[in-house]
């Protein structure tokens, strides 16, 4: 399939070089022109004009930005220069509602949506490794499944559109928890002065071990928090599932609620830019003073 990639951030910028490694890239287009040419520079392929007019060339459109207002923006001007037939796959995490509104953008127009939230961060989109849970018609899906599969390394159908996104929701509430756990214990382990490079050595291959503690428990204790997965990004997720939770009156999730006050402090610290493991910061100093 001709893929167009809209939007070429950390995300977007490796999922679009993996589907040039496959030979599938074929336009690309992004807010910031310099990133969309840097990119053209790189692969050869060809910076659309507008989202409009990579539509007119594509059979497959990946969008990959940060937020609902984004998603919508870009859907409506692809519907624009759309042709029929074409698939819009959103990598973006967004509430289900505005899946629900992309698609009906698209049906109009002879055109199919698929709300395609991923996991697995910065590392997991440069090694075409990132997991991928599918809102929509599963028959879109197991058209693009193919060309898909050059992102990402494990594609799960979950239901009908909006349950992509709702799925993340899911996902963003489970990676609150074990940023929570994983922060406050290596804090508590390393107040007791304990040799924590042993810690997480062994701690990682037992009951507790988890990708997290693997792959951010060292770089947080020296103190480095490159990104990752943007903490302010995180907490824009965590205010999607609060939205959500707004279905069920009088129901309050412990996690979230703290996970957003702890992300909030750290923000009006300047810390947004940073990876989520800088909850570490707030961790040590509750624990060690």
């Amino acid at each position: 399939m001709k893929v167009g990639v809209i939007g070429l951030g950390a995300m977007g910028a490796y999922m679009a070089m993996n589907f040039n490694k496959a030979g599938h890239l074929h336009r690309i287009w992004n807010r910031t022109a310099q990133k969309a040419e840097a990119l053209a520079e790189q692969t050869g392929v060809e910076v659309a004009e507008n989202p409009s007019a990579l539509a007119g060339t594509c059979e497959l459109i990946l969008i990959c930005v940060s937020r609902d207002t984004d998603v919508l923006e870009m859907v409506e001007q692809i519907a624009a220069g759309v042709r029929p037939g074409i698939i819009v796959v959103d990598t973006s995490t967004v509430s289900s509602e505005t899946a629900t509104k992309a698609a009906s953008l698209l049906a109009g127009k002879g055109g199919s949506f698929l709300d395609c939230p991923v996991s697995g961060g910065v590392e997991g989109a440069k090694n075409a490794a990132l997991a991928m849970m599918v809102g929509g018609d599963e028959a879109v899906l197991e058209r693009a499944r193919d060309t898909l599969a050059s992102i990402a390394s494990n594609i799960v159908y979950i239901g009908p559109t909006g349950s992509g996104q709702a799925c993340k929701a899911v996902n963003q509430l489970m990676a609150a928890g074990i940023n929570q756990a994983v922060t406050e214990a290596l804090s508590f382990g390393e107040a007791m002065g304990l040799n924590m490079d042993n810690v997480i050595d062994v701690v990682s291959t037992g009951a507790a071990g988890n990708w997290f503690l693997s792959h951010r428990g060292k770089s947080m204790l020296a103190g480095s928090y490159a990104p990752g997965f943007k903490l302010a990004l995180h907490h824009k997720d965590l205010t999607i599932c609060q939205s959500m939770l707004q279905k069920f009156p009088g129901t309050s999730l412990p996690i979230l609620e703290m996970t957003l006050v702890h992300y909030q402090r750290l923000m009006d610290q300047g810390f947004g830019d940073e990876d989520i493991s800088a909850l570490y910061r707030l961790k040590k100093i509750q624990l060690q003073g």
